[in-house]
């Protein structure tokens, strides 16, 4: 079993719940991380920890264990007056919004005659995410 601190690579597909690949390991180096560390989602994490080297596993991860759910207050509709002048928001555009914690990215995610509806979730929020993973290597550190 792996453990908190293990150094590990992993080759990697995501995909959605269509089939369509959202990320891939597919022509570059694996994925390095340290098990433990936060630096992958938290289902990501638990499935590499029950791996062994070499070993492929296809699994879904729900979204409470990936990107959390869409938040609604994670939303804002703004009157298209509130854009600067020359800007002409389209939906899929995304935008930075400034904020008293700092700087947020947001995507346009409708628009209507109440104004331009901005989405400040991840993008994967909401979603549940399927990866097939190859453990390459686990190194304790």
């Amino acid at each position: 079993m792996i453990t908190d601190g293990t150094q590990v690579k992993v080759h990697y597909k995501g995909t959605l719940e269509d089939g369509s690949v959202f990320d891939s390991s597919e022509g570059r180096d694996p994925l390095e991380f340290t098990i433990g560390s936060g630096m992958v989602i938290a289902g990501f994490d638990a499935v590499v920890r029950a791996m062994e080297v070499g070993s492929t596993t296809t699994v879904t991860i729900p979204c409470s264990e990936a990107y959390g759910e869409s938040r609604e207050e994670m939303m804002v509709t703004l009157a298209r007056e509130q854009f600067p002048e020359g800007i002409t928001p389209e939906v899929g555009q995304q935008f930075q919004l400034n904020t008293p914690q700092g700087p947020l990215r947001a995507t346009v995610s409708t628009i209507s005659d109440e104004g331009i509806t901005l989405d400040a979730n991840h993008p994967l929020a909401g979603r549940d995410l399927t990866f097939e993973l190859t453990l390459v290597e686990a190194a304790a550190s």
